[in-house]
């Protein structure tokens, strides 16, 4: 398999999700920090660390020549103590960046504040109708996202509502797409729930996620044909394998066998930084430490133990399908599911049996 691809480069943004405190108003459910264990110690970075993990991003990027991204998050990020202070770094610096935080420290002034130090976007969760969702989350916190929503707009910040679909909340998900839609969000998403540990059920069959997926696509397409401003991202890769069932998807002539286009941005053009100063090669697997800031040149990871996480040729059912360089479906599930991040995505339903060869590589 090419890897040639895999070294970032002038061409796009390398995007990192830095964790800068663990420090949150909320005790998720669902959430990969507290899941698992929800008495753990509150970990924060401290500003010199911040500066130091700042100052190697920069050294990734220069060293790839290409452009770093900041996705800033925790916990909520807002709750650091050096939050503006790092925003201040970042804006010095020219560099645009997101925030994936909660809804309940905002007002106008702070929106204001965040569009004037360069925030693009700024994400929040809606994991269900309100009962639901604040049974996820906490109570009150429905209402709350939905209303900020247009603080935020009103300050020139586009905003995003994120979904996380598990067997639980998958028959609210058309309703949450409404409610975005006319709270006025500029993009909607929705990824699947890893399993971490905790007691969530999760256990959705591929036919019901692949159900869900033609439910929401119905949805998506009557809400362009009225014009809705909100832009439906696909972010589950498996909408890849749905839009090329559907047609919506072509394999390009020019495809250059071997090479990866898209899928997961694990071994990419991603990487996550805990407040632990811990790099991970994704957030949602948790044994994926491939070094520390701290001790280790990021670009230095990026070309040794992240390997790891570049071996295409492994993937047990992707490896057989022709939308390898498309799709894999998502390795986190497959690890927080089978304990194997090359193993089936649990909820892919095409057959790669040599009887079964529309998809069978070529």
């Amino acid at each position: 398999m090419n890897t040639n691809t895999q070294k970032p480069n002038k061409k796009f943004t390398f995007s990192f999700q830095w964790h800068i405190t663990d420090d949150c108003d909320q005790r998720c459910k669902h959430c990969y920090i507290f899941s698992a264990d929800n008495c753990k110690p509150l970990e924060t970075m401290n500003w010199e660390e911040m500066k130091k993990t700042f100052y190697n991003c920069l050294d990734f990027c220069d060293t790839y020549n290409c452009r770093p991204y900041f996705y800033l998050t925790g916990g909520d990020p807002i709750l650091h103590p050096d939050f503006w202070r790092l925003l201040k770094l970042i804006h010095e610096h020219g560099i645009l960046f997101t925030i994936l935080g909660n809804p309940f420290h905002l007002n106008e002034e702070v929106c204001k504040r965040l569009k004037s130090y360069g925030c693009e976007r700024y994400q929040m969760s809606i994991d269900g109708l309100r009962e639901t969702h604040d049974w996820f989350r906490k109570p009150g916190s429905f209402d709350c996202t939905l209303k900020k929503l247009a603080c935020l707009r009103n300050a020139g910040i586009r905003t995003a509502i994120m979904t996380t679909v598990s067997k639980t909340n998958m028959n609210e998900i058309p309703g949450i797409i409404d409610e975005a839609v006319a709270a006025g969000a500029n993009v909607f998403a929705f990824s699947r729930y890893v399993p971490s540990g905790g007691e969530l059920d999760t256990s959705m069959t591929a036919e019901e996620y692949r159900a869900l997926l033609d439910k929401c696509d119905k949805k998506f397409a009557e809400y362009e044909k009225q014009g809705c401003d909100t832009y439906f991202n696909k972010k589950d890769h498996l909408w890849t394998l749905h839009d090329y069932e559907t047609g919506k998807f072509h394999i390009p002539e020019a495809a250059e066998e071997g090479m990866i286009y898209d899928g997961c941005h694990c071994g990419n053009s991603h990487l996550t930084i805990l407040p632990s100063g811990d790099v991970y090669a994704c957030r949602r697997v948790s044994d994926s430490r491939v070094g520390n800031v701290y001790e280790d040149k990021l670009a230095d990871i990026w070309v040794g133990s992240m390997e790891t996480y570049r071996e295409f040729d492994k993937f047990s059912k992707c490896s057989k399908c022709r939308l390898l360089p498309w799709c894999r479906g998502c390795p986190a599930v497959a690890k927080g599911t089978n304990g194997d991040f090359y193993a089936e995505d649990p909820q892919c339903w095409i057959d790669t049996s040599p009887c079964h060869d529309e998809l069978i590589s070529l």
